[in-house]
């Protein structure tokens, strides 16, 4: 009788709201990031797992695509423009953005905020950290479910959510990498329906 196939375990991670979390993961591994109530923009960055000085890079990525954000079967690419993720599949179908800086305690002081307020920026160093890693630089992310379109004149704006509650996008792991994600802290634009959320991912 012929053995069956062995399952790959699968390691399941909460991404907390207004955090971050981030995982080593190796070559051929798949990271299915999931939007557990579809409002939520999670901010993601990839590392080479043995250099953090090469990073996925979003620059280099549009140039790669000739367009500003990417489609199911894309290749992001690094700063040294190596394959690092592939989009295996996505069922926002793009809705994703590659121009907006990760937020931080500068932007929401901007917005009027007087205290503190935790941020995109402080939770790639604070997960990266909390894994054993040194980076030495914040990349500007890949912003999934983030609804920021060029619109007519060049407009950028943060629009509200267009995510619908169990939306994912499954990624392949190009090189050893370390992903790392924030769900996004924003309360007081709209990009995150004003309700900052968790979302989840799973890794096999």
């Amino acid at each position: 009788m012929a053995k069956s196939a062995a399952v790959p375990s699968i390691e399941k991670i909460t991404i907390p709201a207004c955090h971050g979390k981030a995982a080593l993961v190796k070559r051929r591994q798949h990271i299915k990031v999931i939007n557990t109530h579809g409002t939520q923009v999670v901010d993601t960055w990839a590392l080479n797992a043995d250099n953090t000085g090469e990073f996925m890079s979003m620059e280099h990525c549009r140039v790669a695509w000739e367009r500003i954000g990417p489609s199911k079967g894309d290749t992001m690419v690094t700063n040294r423009r190596r394959p690092i993720l592939k989009i295996v599949e996505d069922s926002a179908s793009g809705t994703h953005d590659t121009l907006l800086a990760a937020c931080d305690r500068y932007r929401y002081q901007q917005l009027g905020s007087k205290e503190y307020h935790r941020n995109c920026a402080d939770n790639f160093w604070e997960a990266l950290v909390e894994v054993g890693m040194k980076p030495i630089e914040l990349p500007s992310p890949f912003n999934l479910w983030q609804n920021t379109p060029v619109e007519s004149g060049g407009v950028i704006r943060p629009n509200p959510p267009v995510s619908k509650k169990g939306d994912y996008i499954l990624l392949r792991a190009e090189m050893d990498l370390v992903i790392c994600f924030s769900a996004c802290p924003q309360d007081i634009t709209s990009i995150c329906d004003k309700k900052p959320r968790n979302a989840h991912l799973e890794i096999f």
